[in-house]
């Protein structure tokens, strides 16, 4: 049980994450000059997620978490199109800016689908790959490998689908990977942190690629 909670905890984390991430994109922000969805500190959050499961439950788990993750967006989508076409009550004046922000949060979704499931599948896939050659060893370079490319992939199917004919595309996708790197160079002592902080509370180890509880 105490095995699962943190488990429970992290995918929480990356479901809700990934949920506000789209509707956050709608909103441009300015990061020291470079122009990104404002999605993009929600979304790197999954990153760190899958990658502390992947090291501690290892790749099913992950994978899982990846599929759930999905489930949650196209039920996110879902509630967003429900609500566009419900009618507003009398007394509801701001119809207008809801429809705009939230049209534009169904397009968001739809390009979320896509580069998620191509760029966090990747990413677990990298990880293991990487955890594969360097034998258990070097969590920060399997995790800034793995995360670099999934995320540069992400970036580009994610703005490319999302704001095509909308917004310059390319400055937003090498502002978002610029950015994204920054944070996922970053985020490396949080990963170290939580992995020693959960193996610590529940007792999983790692042995030769196999996850083993010790009671």
């Amino acid at each position: 049980m105490r095995n699962e909670k943190y488990l429970i905890i992290l995918v929480s984390i990356f479901a809700g994450s990934i949920a506000i991430a789209s509707v956050l994109a709608n909103k441009i922000i300015n990061i020291f000059g470079l122009f990104v969805p404002a999605g993009i500190l929600a979304y790197s959050a999954t990153f760190i997620a899958t990658d502390v499961i992947s090291e501690i439950w290892g790749k099913e788990k992950a994978n899982v978490t990846v599929l759930g993750g999905f489930l949650a967006l196209v039920f996110v989508f879902l509630l967003v199109r429900i609500s566009l076409l419900l009618p507003e009550a009398p007394f509801w004046h701001q119809e207008e800016a809801f429809q705009t922000i939230m049209g534009s949060t169904s397009r968001i979704i739809v390009a979320s689908l896509i580069a998620y499931l191509v760029s966090q599948f990747h990413d677990v896939w990298a990880f293991h790959f990487w955890k594969k050659i360097t034998k258990d060893r070097h969590l920060w370079l399997r995790n800034n490998l793995s995360t670099a490319v999934s995320q540069f992939v992400d970036s580009f199917l994610f703005v490319t689908i999302a704001f095509y004919n909308v917004l310059p595309v390319w400055p937003l996708i090498l502002g978002q990977w610029i950015v994204k790197l920054t944070i996922a160079l970053s985020d490396t002592p949080i990963i170290y942190f939580l992995v020693w902080l959960i193996r610590r509370k529940t007792g999983i180890i790692m042995e030769k690629n196999k996850n083993i509880t010790s009671n």
